[in-house]
């Protein structure tokens, strides 16, 4: 029987475009717009109480995304489209990049832009814009995306050796929870600064059952089977986003500084084993797909079964039900009960 689910939606921070005004410079006075319209060396400015808000997207698997149905801004339906990454720089120096996202309409009319962060907007400060990147929006975009895992890590192997992610190879044999023994397809890795959309979850020894520390990308994803249905989701098996268990003490988030990423790509979407603990792998979709290697995009083709055919689809839980600060800790008890 086909398995054919369609991927989860998802989310990111974003400002209206309109709310960011030019307050110096070739522009001065217009909103944020189009990359074809910007002039580098302006100065744009976000108004004080103007807060981010969540557009959830639904990536499909023709080359574009929608806004989906429990996105907080955008009519759902819409196509979204990728417009530039832009460059900017504050006062004291620092740079932070930022990608543009243009709704459209059935006719193919711009109806809003939206700007999201790669790291903290603040509000009332000046920031230049020194760079225009209309080349390479999507694969910034990916990086965003992909579900990664830090360096120091230890994935389980077929043999049971517990092997630091940064000393895999492509071809070694990994153990996943569904489909046995399978071997990596891929690899990616990147160095990035660990602020916004970017910071990574600590997820303190033993907090799930961790054999030590796990550190992951915000948005990955945990596999949990519960015994015990402690948070109220109606089923056994759960798919648990880092970011939904952080509290402030067992699960943080580490701000700050840079931090390496590292992708693992298998021929389908699986569940292996990090620090102990059951955690997905790098699902190809319309966003992630940018950050692989052109030949091996090529390569695997238009559509591969293993990622759009979606056995783990409907696992997700809503972050409503995680909204407490005991939500790791009922989880823990949850799978060992």
């Amino acid at each position: 029987m086909a398995r054919s689910r369609p991927a989860p939606a998802q989310s990111a921070p974003v400002f209206r475009a309109s709310d960011i005004r030019a307050t110096d410079g070739a522009n001065m006075g217009d909103t944020l717009s189009f990359a074809a319209e910007l002039v580098l060396d302006d100065i744009y400015e976000l108004p004080y109480g103007v807060a981010p808000l969540r557009l959830s997207l639904l990536p499909s698997m023709s080359n574009r995304f929608t806004v989906a149905e429990d996105s907080e801004t955008g009519t759902p339906g819409s196509a979204l489209h990728l417009d530039s990454a832009l460059m900017f720089m504050s006062p004291d120096g620092q740079t932070q990049e930022a990608l543009l996202l243009v709704e459209v309409d059935q006719d193919g009319s711009a109806v809003e832009i939206y700007l999201l962060p790669m790291a903290q907007l603040l509000p009332q400060v000046e920031y230049r814009l020194v760079g225009i990147d209309t080349k390479t929006p999507r694969r910034k975009f990916a990086q965003v995306g992909c579900v990664s895992f830090t360096r120091g890590t230890h994935i389980t192997l077929a043999s049971g050796e517990q092997r630091l992610i940064e000393d895999l190879v492509v071809g070694d044999r990994v153990l996943t929870r569904d489909d046995g023994v399978q071997a990596v397809r891929w690899i990616g890795e990147s160095t990035v600064r660990a602020v916004g959309d970017f910071a990574p979850i600590r997820i303190a020894a033993g907090t799930l059952n961790n054999e030590n520390d796990l550190i992951v990308s915000p948005d990955h994803r945990l596999f949990i089977y519960q015994r015990t249905d402690e948070v109220g989701a109606g089923r056994s098996e759960l798919l648990v986003k880092a970011r939904h268990l952080v509290n402030g003490y067992t699960v943080t988030l580490l701000d700050g500084g840079f931090v390496d990423y590292f992708q693992l790509l298998f021929d389908s979407h699986q569940i292996i084993y990090a620090e102990g603990i059951a955690a997905e792998t790098m699902l190809i979709d319309t966003r992630t797909r940018a950050i692989l290697p052109d030949d091996l995009s090529q390569a695997m083709g238009e559509v591969i079964p293993g990622h759009y055919d979606l056995p783990h689809a409907g696992l997700d839980v809503n972050e409503k039900l995680l909204k407490r600060p005991d939500a790791a800790e009922l989880l823990r008890k949850a799978s060992t009960r």
